[in-house]
């Protein structure tokens, strides 16, 4: 291990941080950004690791566990970074008028900021750096535990000097994170991770305080998230391992959080494992101008929505919070360009090139699907790209690009028997009139079996495309409903799932769920019960 591979680890967890951060804090504070908004009072929804005590009564788990896979290659050891926030609770406090005594409140009214009772998230780190040689056998258990306490600020309102204090409690806190190795078969000298985060807090609910969640927080490990890092060696992806690898891969259990590897693409010696579901190098938008806390709504949208909130209003999500205080100064002094930024950007443009992707897929290996009656593709048959003669937009360009010029259509005549309403108000295509039969009545080919509507397969999911609710259906057995094509080409099977109570509703409003032809394996057709007598025949 050198000093330029350390540094690189180094800064690959800065980076790290940045996307770390948006989980972190994730819902942290909602908006409109005010303690009194019903939005939040329920909150610390990920990565919540409670106590021991707590599991049973409150159904939230107490560890997480990553397990993946990497390649040492000249890295002797391995650093870690466990990261979490820590509740403090927060309450407000007025001065008597004679200065002698504090009374708890349910608001301070101050001429910047309504301060108000909150629950605030103290960011914590545990960091290890361990030779990769003490992580065989039984590893390597680091136990670390915080302190309770108190503490006061005080408050102050200009010319009329001390008025209050705000008093913030915290909990005492314990945890443990082991680590193993251990090395897998073959001749590559790689090597299994498993890292355990566990709360081991001794807190134990109270008769009163059985089914109180707000009481277990404090003593709990909020957005808990791992960042790893192998100075000179590197980390093999979960989603798309090398080939050699792969089985390996599968075999991995991830409980309560996912591995991803972290940094720019090609890099690899920094892994983040975080209890939000992310693909490998995520990266927070090069457009956004900072944090916003609340994913669910669009960054542009939520900008102009706090921007319009009254100066009451604001003066609360001041007073509830810093990082809310960031929000509002960040939107109020937001320059006009940086907003128009935030109206949407195109990161890449796909290049028409008439390939149907109804044939060899990026799936498993050996697995060659094949359409039927597929359209034709963009290019001719000489493979020239195509011209802007029948209208629509112009591909071709002086320097290699694309020419997004839309040209205006030919005149050439329609097809016998089809004649487009003309007119205000009209359609441009009235399906009445349209002669061609309703899509998907084609079929695809699977491993040499024709699949079409009516036809039973197995879901299989692939990691590296599929969602959570994609990954939950693996090994189902479905019927298929449809065989789609798009308008890129790309081919669809639409299917309901054996055991969906719902299938009926689903066929009735054409609500299926959609996987790629490489995702599904044919099951053969049920056997049919031979005729009795007098039954069937001529």
């Amino acid at each position: 291990m050198t000093g330029d591979t350390v540094e690189r680890v180094t800064a690959g967890f800065t980076e790290a941080r940045r996307v770390a951060d948006a989980l972190l804090f994730e819902g942290y504070v909602l908006y409109p950004y005010r303690a009194s908004a019903r939005k939040n009072q329920l909150r610390w929804q990920f990565g919540v690791l409670v106590p021991p005590a707590w599991q049973d009564a409150g159904g939230e788990h107490t560890w997480q566990r990553t397990e993946c896979l990497l390649e040492p290659r000249r890295a002797d050891r391995l650093l870690v970074e466990l990261r979490f926030l820590q509740v403090r609770r927060r309450s407000v406090e007025r001065l008597s008028p004679d200065g002698e005594s504090w009374t708890e409140v349910a608001e301070l009214d101050l001429p910047d900021r309504v301060l108000v009772p909150w629950d605030e998230g103290e960011e914590e780190r545990v960091a290890l750096d361990v030779p990769l040689d003490r992580l065989t056998g039984e590893g390597h258990t680091r136990r670390f535990e915080l302190p309770g306490g108190v503490e006061h600020e005080p408050v102050y309102d200009g010319a009329a000097g001390l008025v209050g204090r705000l008093v913030r409690h915290t909990r005492p806190l314990a945890g443990e994170i082991r680590l193993t190795t251990e090395p897998l078969p073959g001749p590559y000298g790689a090597l299994r991770l498993t890292a355990t985060v566990r709360n081991v807090s001794a807190w134990t609910p109270g008769p009163q305080e059985t089914g109180d969640r707000e009481r277990a927080l404090p003593h709990s490990l909020i957005g808990a998230h791992l960042l790893l890092g192998l100075p000179g060696g590197r980390f093999l992806s979960m989603a798309d391992p090398p080939e050699w690898a792969a089985p390996a891969a599968r075999t991995c259990r991830n409980e309560h959080t996912w591995p991803v590897l972290a940094c720019a693409e090609g890099r690899d010696e920094v892994m983040l494992s975080s209890p939000i579901i992310l693909d490998d190098h995520p990266e927070v938008a090069a457009e956004s101008p900072g944090p916003l806390y609340d994913a669910t709504e669009i960054d542009e949208i939520l900008s102009l929505r706090t921007a319009a909130l009254t100066e009451r209003e604001k003066r609360e999500a001041r007073g509830t919070d810093a990082r809310a205080a960031e929000v509002i100064d960040l939107v109020d002094g937001m320059p006009a360009e940086v907003m128009e930024r935030l109206h949407g950007a195109i990161r890449g443009l796909r290049e028409v090139t008439g390939e149907s992707t109804g044939g060899t897929t990026g799936g498993r290996e050996g697995r060659r699907t094949t359409a039927g009656d597929a359209p034709g593709g963009a290019r001719s048959s000489d493979g020239a790209r195509p011209s802007s003669d029948d209208g629509g937009i112009d591909l071709s360009s002086d320097d290699g690009g694309i020419d997004l010029t839309v040209v205006e259509p030919s005149a050439a005549p329609l097809p016998a028997g089809l004649r487009l309403p003309t007119g205000p108000g009209l359609p441009w295509w009235d399906p009445a009139r349209d002669s061609a039969p309703a899509p998907g009545g084609g079929t695809v080919t699977v491993d040499g079996q024709a699949l079409g509507a009516g036809s039973r397969v197995l879901l299989q999911p692939g990691p590296r495309r599929s969602d959570a609710q994609d990954i939950f259906l693996t090994g189902r057995a479905a019927t298929v409903e449809a065989v789609l094509e798009d308008f890129d080409g790309e081919t669809h099977i639409a299917v309901t799932v054996d055991g969906d109570p719902g299938i009926d509703v689903r066929r009735e409003q054409g609500r299926f769920l959609y996987f790629r032809p490489d995702e599904v394996d044919p099951l053969p057709e049920p056997a049919r019960a031979p005729a009795r007598d007098g039954e069937g025949g001529v």
